[in-house]
């Protein structure tokens, strides 16, 4: 039974970092490719970041570059969603999925977290 299990997300002061991790179980980790997303009430889930299996690629939304990077530890299973400078607008639920390829579309990751959520007062 795979499992993906987000934490981190808490309030936080504008400003202030965040780091956002996702602990796998249940499948062969360093062969997926992990992706971050988010979604706030009354819309759709939106990419943040994926990586590859490997590690060695991350890619972005154009809307947190600079300020997002992500990262995993494949001998722990773990991916890791850094967040610096938060903004009001970075309040949302933040969910990790585990699929083949480190895509934007959220139909191409196979197996998904409950989420984490992130809540950044002004």
């Amino acid at each position: 039974q795979v499992q993906l299990v987000e934490s981190g997300g808490e309030l936080v002061q504008a400003g202030g970092p965040l780091r956002l991790s996702c602990a796998a179980s249940g499948l062969s980790f360093s062969s997926y490719a992990m992706g971050w997303f988010r979604q706030t009430p009354g819309n759709e889930r939106a990419f943040v970041a994926a990586i590859n299996w490997s590690g060695s690629k991350g890619y972005y939304a154009n809307s947190v570059k600079g300020r997002f990077t992500i990262s995993r530890d494949n001998a722990k299973s773990t991916t890791y969603l850094e967040i610096n400078s938060l903004k009001p607008e970075d309040t949302a639920v933040y969910y990790c999925a585990a699929g083949r390829w480190p895509v934007e579309a959220s139909s191409e990751y196979d197996f998904w977290g409950q989420g984490t959520q992130v809540t950044v007062s002004s």
